[in-house]
């Protein structure tokens, strides 16, 4: 026992000699790798952050560098939170290390409080510029990405990933446990901030140089702007060689009483007038990196300040944003290239997530240093043979989130699916998530009065959120959209039924049903319209009805009120409970087969105009006189006067007289030209925003109104040409299609009386249909990756359905329901994104613009169209027709079954980094996809027929194909490809399993301090 008591001392007094040695060697040590100012490339790696893998941490037992220094760098204080770095060692450590904890705690502190504000980051470096006075000079700014002042200085470079050597990290870490730490300092100007004696009093700088360094820190600031901003009268003409002459005659010329003076502390006009700050959220701060040489000291000289509250320090920042961070290295003539890289290195820092996170929380030195070796423990570095530094890596088109790095630490769970697998839900959708929306109350009526009591408090707000210029873009687009759809149905409703329901009833039912749906359901967001199934369903139920003498608008009254009573029913039984079994599988499905009909009648139409409007792609000038066309001398006034009879006989010239002299056989070709321009426009200008041409809110404003613009831009060419193509027909009289109607529907004296009682049986079909399509549709509309934040109502969108249904069944208008397409497009057209964004960051989704306002609008229209005929008459058919296929196309971005669909012709080295591929094997990816495709074949088949009334029937066993696949893909393998059914007692096993899981992390901890206790008692 007292040899391993005297091995300890003699290892100790070993370790105090090797203090004593780094402290004579001062802050040399800092910069031990550089020997002149031309750095050596080849030595720099270059760092980039990849996804952290499980957390890792060092064995217990020994102290960090530096744990013997307190927060404001006190030597000869024992620190007991002095922590190790987070590692990944692969010696034997305990579950949790002391440096994980430190961040742990930090990060799972003030959850439920805001967020650490944006930090803006500036680079100033201590430069003589054009021969004058030493100055700081702004370099390079950070706020997602760096920009660079270019070497001309006239620009600013494109932001680009900040690439930094292993070598500045590990000296910036240096300079954070050598230098001073001044945290929560209470300080309102940059003098109070210098003047600090923190410094002087540890003994890391000399009291004789305080006002040097006092006046050097007090210089003027040259932001990348035009010369001479920030430049007084007294600046102009004075020259300045080197840093040496900065101090000439400084006895006589400077006191530190007049060093404020130096510090201009109000705004300048370029800061106002600076746009950058469009870039920049309003409760922005900022963090200012102080670095450069001087001639007047040996050893370099380090601060890293926190002030207690952000203040503004005049000048020194480019924008006019308050101060929270300052770090300040001075050091000795020689090593620019050094001090320049340390300072990108920590604003590199500063800019990461989860290190911005930790400078904000940090309580002492040890904190921010595990901060720095948590970001040293996420990085990769590149050999510098194999790569060049001076390339710049272009700012990825998405940035992988910080938060299961911070979730890693602060004892979160990162996302799971069926409670084993953390994963986004792997690319291309996200499901809908089980709420309270689909909670099965037990009572009667408890989800529907659920539902008004969630969207009860955001109906006001409904209407005020319209108030912004995307909504009249979405209004116009949606309604030329419901426009076309309903001339449609209704053409072919009209032919159906011998005009029973033709046109003006389909834009009336529109009208109508539409805008109380989006007046008072829970989702308004969702636009109703006629689906295919139900102009099937009405075309076999007026042929049945002619066949049996039945009064085909009473019958279909009573089959109306008989469905509307059963989705009345299921509204009362909680019966939307069952939308959660509607799988990401069932959802491709249903949504792929609605875009796809889109796609394919946008296509039939246009290939049935050139059926009507034929191209003679025979036609030839001398068969002209076969057609409407005679050969006729001129007339006696376009002759000449002078003429004599012998003239006349010789004359050669004739003239074609006729209606189809002219014809020219091309509608169908400039039909084509609109069809498909409107359509590429539209895609282009949709993605305009994206584009590097002109500035953001004109690129912003173009993408709004896309489709609008392609339909003017066509519609203006089609004028231009002068084809006499298709045009748009609108009813010009309200009044019945067919006189043998009226506006109301008597329910008695047409039909037997036992008809009333048999039409529940044709009811239950359509009550299927209705619920399928409505509810699909809706989980669609609701899915988590659209974040809307005012809530589902399935139960009381059913219930407006059924309500409407009554409704048009009395009136003999067309039934309604959710369409699929149109409600994606409705979204499309009302999705936000973050107006300030850092440079070279793509703008944030932030959610949809959820209100009542546009969908109402949309119908209100809609119903005045009848009065608007003189307008729209002027839109060729073919350019809707391109809005049709633009809206089934754009229907289909981000379907992940699209995605696989490309896998299958891919080579496997081409295929691209989707999450799934990594987890399950390609040939289980390929077997999904191929069971996805048959499903869709068979509905499509069961669409194009006869037997497309039993079409819901076929999506509800959708449910019961996605069960059955559980026998042949794992829960793993389906967690990725689909949503995984709910079980019932699934919430139960996640909680029970995450409460384990934390006794387990705790249990961790509290060994790991009882252990690190017992080290330092036995140190």
């Amino acid at each position: 026992m007292s040899e391993n008591n005297n091995n300890n001392h003699e290892e100790k007094e070993k370790e105090r000699d090797g203090e004593k040695e780094k402290e004579r060697d001062g802050e040399e040590k800092v910069w031990d790798g550089e020997k002149d100012e031309d750095w050596n490339e080849e030595r720099d790696e270059v760092l980039v952050r990849i996804p952290p893998p499980p957390p890792q941490v060092v064995r217990v037992g020994q102290l960090a560098p530096g744990a013997k220094m307190n927060g404001l760098g006190d030597e000869g204080k024992t620190n007991l939170d002095g922590q190790q770095p987070v590692s990944r060692s692969i010696f034997p450590f305990s579950p949790v290390s002391p440096a994980g904890e430190r961040i742990r705690i930090m990060l799972g502190e003030d959850d439920d409080g805001p967020s650490p504000p944006q930090l803006f980051t500036e680079l100033d470096e201590l430069l003589s510029v054009d021969g004058q006075e030493m100055e700081w000079k702004e370099t390079a700014r950070w706020i997602k990405f760096e920009e660079k002042v270019e070497k001309g200085g006239e620009r600013w470079s494109k932001p680009h990933v900040a690439t930094l050597s292993l070598h500045s990290l590990m000296e910036l870490r240096t300079c954070i446990e050598k230098g001073t730490i001044m945290l929560e300092l209470e300080a309102f100007t940059l003098p109070q901030v210098v003047g600090k004696k923190t410094q002087i009093e540890s003994g890391l700088l000399k009291a004789e140089l305080k006002d040097k360094v006092t006046y050097t820190l007090l210089r003027k600031h040259r932001h990348q702007t035009k010369k001479s901003n920030l430049r007084s009268l007294a600046d102009i003409g004075k020259t300045v060689s080197s840093a040496s002459r900065l101090f000439t005659n400084l006895d006589n010329a400077i006191t530190c009483a007049s060093l404020v003076s130096l510090n201009v502390l109000c705004y300048s006009p370029f800061q106002l007038k600076n746009k950058f700050m469009k870039k920049l959220p309003r409760d922005a701060e900022a963090s200012n990196v102080l670095v450069g040489e001087v001639d007047f000291l040996d050893a370099p000289f380090v601060a890293f300040v926190r002030l207690q509250q952000a203040v503004m320090l005049g000048a020194l920042t480019e924008v006019p944003v308050p101060t929270r961070f300052l770090f300040i290295l001075l050091g000795p003539k020689g090593k620019a290239k050094s001090y320049h890289e340390i300072g990108r290195a920590i604003a590199t820092l500063m800019s990461d997530e989860v290190f911005h996170d930790i400078a904000y929380k940090a309580r002492d030195r040890e904190d921010l240093l595990a901060g720095i070796d948590e970001f040293l423990d996420e990085v990769i570095v590149l050999p510098p043979g194999e790569w060049d530094p001076a390339i710049r890596i272009e700012p990825p088109k998405s940035v992988p989130s910080a938060d299961k790095r911070k979730n890693m630490y602060a004892g979160g769970d990162s996302g799971q699916m069926n409670g084993n697998t953390p994963h986004d839900g792997g690319g291309g959708g996200g499901g809908h998530a089980v709420g309270d929306e689909l909670k099965k109350t037990g009572r009667f009526c408890g989800g529907l009065l659920l539902d008004i009591k969630r969207k009860a408090p955001f109906f006001a707000s409904d209407f005020y959120d319209v108030f912004h210029i995307q909504a009249l873009s979405a209004i116009l687009f949606i309604y030329l959209g419901t426009v076309t759809n309903a001339i449609t149905f209704g053409g072919l409703l009209g032919d159906a039924t011998d005009n029973m329901q033709g046109v003006l009833e389909s834009f009336l039912g529109t009208a109508v049903s539409g805008g109380i749906f989006c007046l008072l359901a829970g989702q308004p967001l969702t636009i109703l319209s006629s689906t295919g199934p139900v102009l099937v369903f009405e075309r076999l139920l007026f042929n049945f009805s002619k066949d049996n003498d039945f009064d085909y608008l009473e019958f279909r009254l009573w089959i109306g009120l008989w469905s509307a009573f059963f989705c009345l029913l299921l509204v009362a039984t909680d019966a939307s409970y069952m939308v959660q079994y509607f799988t990401r599988f069932t959802e491709e499905g249903f949504s792929c087969l609605i875009s796809f009909i889109f796609i394919y009648d946008a296509f039939k139409k246009m290939l049935k105009l050139a059926d009507y409007y034929p191209i003679n792609s025979d036609y030839q000038i001398d068969y002209v006189t076969q057609y409407d066309c005679m050969c006729m001398a001129p007339t006696i006034l376009d002759l000449p006067t002078n003429l004599s009879f012998h003239g006349w006989e010789r004359l050669q010239k004739r003239e074609l007289v006729g209606k189809a002299c002219k014809y020219v056989p091309d509608i169908t070709l400039i039909s084509f030209i609109l069809f498909l321009g409107t359509y590429t426009t539209s895609m282009m200008l949709k993605k305009f925003k994206t584009s590097p041409f002109f500035p953001t809110w004109v690129r912003k404003l173009i993408s709004d109104f896309a489709i609008i613009l392609a339909i003017l831009i066509f519609c203006g060419v089609d004028m231009l040409v002068g084809v006499d193509t298709p045009k748009l027909i609108v009813p010009t009289e309200f009044k019945p299609t067919s006189p043998n109607r009226g506006w109301f529907v008597p329910p008695f004296g047409g039909n037997p009386w036992w008809v009333y009682v048999v039409s529940a049986v044709p009811a239950l079909l359509v009550t299927i249909l209705l619920f399928m399509d409505q509810q699909i549709t809706a989980v669609i509309v609701n899915r988590k990756e659209h974040m809307l934040k005012k809530g589902a109502g399935y139960h009381l969108d059913l219930f407006w359905v059924a309500v409407l249904m009554i409704v048009c069944s009395f009136m003999g208008l067309p039934w309604y329901v959710a369409a699929t397409v149109i409600s994606i497009a409705h979204i499309d057209s009302l999705k936000m994104e973050t107006e300030t964004s850092a440079p070279g960051e793509m703008p944030k989704f932030l959610g949809v613009r959820e209100q009542r306002v546009t969908g109402v609008c949309v119908f209100i229209l809609t119903g005045l169209s009848v009065f608007m005929s003189p307008i729209l008459k002027f839109i060729p058919m073919p350019v809707l027709y391109g809005v049709f296929l633009y809206m089934g196309v754009a229907s289909l971005n981000g379907v992940q079954f699209m995605d696989r669909l490309q896998l299958l012709l891919m080579p496997a080295k081409h295929q691209p980094d989707l999450v799934y591929l990594r987890h399950v094997p390609l040939r289980k990816v390929h077997l999904f996809t191929f069971i996805q495709i048959l499903c869709l074949a068979l509905l499509w088949v069961l669409k194009s027929t006869v037997a497309a009334i039993i079409f819901p029937v076929m999506i509800l066993a959708l449910v019961a194909v996605r069960k059955t696949m559980d026998y042949m893909f794992s829960q793993h393998e389906l967690s990725f490809l689909d949503d995984v059914i709910p079980e019932k007692d699934k919430k139960k096993k996640e909680d029970a399993k995450q409460k384990k899981k934390m006794r387990s992390i705790d249990s961790d901890i509290d060994d790991v301090r009882l252990d690190y206790i017992l080290v330092v008692d036995q140190g």
